[in-house]
C-alpha cells in the first residue's frame, strides 16, 4: 500500500516535503481527503491523508493544536498543507504537537492545487483498490449469503467482529439492545462496561444523545469515546439505514485493534444488509402483529366459542385458558399530538407514545398479583392480568391498587400527557374476558362523561349509574330527580347557591360534618348551616331511610343527566 514515504519520493509532486513527525513517514494511504471545516472529525477514517490550504485555523492555535490531536487519534495518515495561500510558514506549535504525536506534516508548494495531489495520489493508489475492493466483494458475498440463509443478525454479527477483529453492538432506532458480539481478546468486556439487558438502556443518555438524529449528518461511521469508571473506550457507529429511515444502528467496540480501510468499506456493507435484514423482520412482525391482533379483536369481542379453538390461540399468543383473568383498559390524553398536522406523523407519534406507556408498565410489571399482557388497540392501551384459578380472588381494592400504581407511574415519566384508567371484574376462564373487557370501557365511558382526567375506576364503582343509564329511559330519570331535589336545584339557581354540591359531598363524605367541611375547606359552622337550610328547603329531617335512599339516588341522577336540565323541566 502507498505510505507518506512514497509520496515524498514521487517525481510528480516535487518540493513536497516534511516538517514533523517523521516517525510516521510509513504511514500507509488509503484515501486523500480535503479538511476545511474543523467539525469533519467524525467523516474521517483511519490512513486517510489530509490536505488544507490552512485557512480553518490560520489564527487560531488552539485550533492548528486540536486538528493535529484528533486526526492522529484517528489515525489519519497524516495532514498537508498548502503553502503561501494562508499560511507563510507551518506554526511551531503545529510541528511540536505533530513531533509528540508522530503525525506526518507535510508542506505542498504553492504551485500545486489540491485537486491536482487527490489525482496524482489517487493514480498511484489504485492497485490497491482494486485489491480491497476484490477482498471487500468477497466479504459482502460472505454477509449476504449468511443472509439468504435465515442466519439473521446474529450470525452476521458474529461473522462481522471475526474480520474486523473487534466486538459488535446492534441496536434499534431507538437504542434497545438487538444483539451483540464479544470476543475472547477483549481487554474490556463488554458485560463489565455496558447494560445488556433487554429491557435496560446499554448506553447513557449523554452518550446516545450525542449521536446525530438526522441521517443528512451521519452519513458515514462517526467516532465516540465511552467513559466508565478508569476506563475509554473509542466506539465507531454506523446508522443501520435505507433512504432517509435509520432502522438501527452499528457499535464498534474497537479495544483489540484499529480499524483498517477493508474494515470500514465492509461495515459498510454490513449495514445495508443489516437494514435489508431489520426491513424483512419489520415485515415480519407486521404479519404476526396482524394475527396476534385479529386474536385479540375476537377474545375481546367474545367470538371465539370453541373451547378446542381458544386453547389453541391462547397457546399460540402466550395466554392461559384455564386462569382467572380481568381487563384494565388506558385512555391517553396529550398535548403532543397538537404539533402535528399530518395524519401519518400524528399517528406515528400516537405509537410511540403507546410504546413507552407499555414499557413503562412492563418494566414495573412486579407490583401486581399476577402476569400481565399490554396491546395497544383503537388508540387504547389494554392490559389483561391473569392468575392461577387455585389463588384467592383478586379485590376490587388490589386492582384499583395497581392501577393508581400505573397511573402514577405514567404521569411521573409521560409529560404533557393526562390518563383514564378503567377496571373491569375479575372472571374464571378466559372465555369470559370480553366482559371485564366491556366493563372496563363502561368505567371508562362514565368518567368521560363526567369530564374527569388522571383518575381510575372500577367498573363496581358505578355499578348504579351503570343500571340508571341503561335500563331507565331520561324522562323517567329528570322526573326522579325533580320529585326528590327539584326544589333545591331550582333554589341553587335562583340565589347563586351550591346547596346541590354542598349536599353531593355530605353524602360522599357518610354525612360526617367534619370531614365533609374539610373537603370543602369550609368552616365547620358554615356547613352546618347550609345543611340546615338544605333540609328546610326540601323539608326532610335526614332521618328516614328511605328518603335517604331517594335523595342519594337522586344526585347520582343529577351527576349522570345534569347538563340536560333546562328552564322549562321546573314550571309547570
Amino acid at each position: 500500500m502507498l505510505t507518506i514515504k512514497d509520496i515524498l519520493e514521487t517525481k510528480a509532486i516535487e518540493g513536497i516535503k516534511i516538517v514533523a513527525g517523521e516517525q510516521g513517514i510509513h504511514n500507509k494511504i488509503s484515501l486523500v481527503n480535503i479538511i476545511e471545516n474543523p467539525d469533519a472529525f467524525d467523516w474521517l477514517t483511519p490512513n486517510e491523508l489530509l490536505l488544507t490550504t490552512g485557512y480553518i485555523f490560520q489564527d487560531d492555535e488552539e485550533l492548528q493544536n486540536r486538528i493535529i490531536k484528533e486526526i492522529s487519534k484517528i489515525n489519519c495518515s497524516g495532514l498537508v498543507i498548502k503553502m503561501r495561500r494562508y499560511l507563510q510558514k507551518t506554526p511551531q506549535n503545529m510541528i511540536d504537537t505533530a513531533n509528540k504525536y508522530g503525525l506526518p506534516l507535510l508542506e505542498l508548494p504553492y504551485n500545486y492545487t489540491l485537486s491536482k495531489v487527490i489525482s496524482i495520489i489517487n493514480e498511484k493508489a489504485s492497485g490497491d483498490y482494486d485489491l480491497i475492493n476484490r477482498k471487500s466483494l468477497d466479504m459482502h458475498n460472505t454477509l449476504f449469503k449468511v443472509a439468504l440463509e435465515g442466519g439473521g443478525i446474529k450470525s452476521i454479527s458474529t461473522k462481522l467482529a471475526e474480520t474486523i477483529n473487534n466486538p459488535i453492538i446492534f441496536f434499534d432506532k431507538d437504542w434497545n439492545l438487538l444483539h451483540y458480539t464479544e470476543l475472547d481478546d477483549n481487554p474490556i468486556p463488554l458485560d463489565y462496561v455496558v447494560n445488556l439487558n433487554n429491557h435496560r438502556q446499554t448506553f447513557s443518555k449523554d452518550f446516545i444523545n450525542s449521536i446525530p438524529k438526522d441521517l443528512n449528518e451521519m452519513q458515514k461511521s462517526i467516532t465516540r469515546m465511552y467513559y466508565f469508571e478508569d476506563f475509554s473506550v473509542k466506539c465507531r457507529i454506523l446508522p443501520v439505514a435505507v433512504a432517509n429511515y435509520i432502522y438501527g444502528y452499528i457499535v464498534i467496540w474497537q479495544t483489540i485493534r484499529d480499524l483498517t480501510e477493508f474494515d470500514y468499506l465492509v461495515l459498510e456493507q454490513a449495514s445495508t444488509i443489516v437494514a435489508l435484514e431489520r426491513i424483512k423482520q419489520k415485515e415480519i412482525e407486521e404479519v404476526r402483529l396482524k394475527i396476534k391482533q385479529e386474536f385479540f379483536d375476537d377474545l375481546l369481542t367474545g367470538r371465539i366459542t370453541s373451547s378446542e379453538t381458544l386453547q389453541t390461540l391462547c397457546d399460540l399468543h402466550g395466554l392461559y385458558p384455564n386462569k382467572k383473568y380481568y381487563c384494565i383498559v388506558l385512555s391517553v390524553f396529550t398535548d403532543k399530538l397538537d404539533e402535528h398536522q399530518d395524519l401519518i406523523s400524528r399517528k406515528y407519534e400516537s405509537d410511540n407514545l403507546a410504546k413507552k406507556c407499555i414499557k413503562l408498565i412492563h418494566e414495573h410489571s412486579n407490583t401486581i398479583n399476577g402476569e400481565i399482557t399490554c396491546l395497544y388497540r383503537n388508540n387504547q392501551i389494554i392490559i389483561l392480568v391473569s392468575q392461577n384459578d387455585d389463588k384467592q380472588d383478586i379485590s376490587v381494592v388490589e386492582t384499583k391498587l395497581y392501577a393508581e400504581n400505573i397511573l402514577e407511574l405514567l404521569t411521573q415519566h409521560i409529560n404533557q400527557s393526562s390518563f383514564l384508567i378503567g377496571i373491569g371484574k375479575e372472571y374464571k376462564n378466559i372465555r369470559f374476558l370480553h366482559k371485564s373487557f366491556s366493563e372496563a370501557h363502561e368505567a371508562l365511558r362514565l368518567m368521560h362523561r363526567f369530564h374527569e382526567r388522571g383518575a381510575v375506576a372500577h367498573f363496581a364503582d358505578h355499578s348504579i349509574y351503570h343500571f340508571l343509564d341503561s335500563n331507565v329511559p331520561e324522562e323517567k330519570l329528570k322526573d326522579f330527580f325533580l320529585e326528590s331535589l327539584g326544589t333545591l336545584f331550582e333554589y341553587d339557581q335562583l340565589h347563586s347557591t351550591s346547596y346541590l354540591l354542598t349536599l353531593e359531598n355530605y353524602f360522599i363524605n357518610h354525612m360526617n360534618i367534619s370531614e365533609t367541611a374539610k373537603e370543602m375547606f369550609i368552616h365547620r359552622n358554615t356547613l352546618i348551616y347550609r345543611i340546615d337550610k338544605i333540609k328546610e328547603i326540601l323539608k326532610t329531617d335526614f332521618k328516614s331511610y328511605e328518603e335517604l335512599l331517594q335523595i342519594q339516588l337522586a344526585l347520582r341522577i343529577y351527576r349522570l343527566i345534569g347538563k340536560s336540565f333546562d328552564k322549562d323541566d321546573f314550571t309547570g
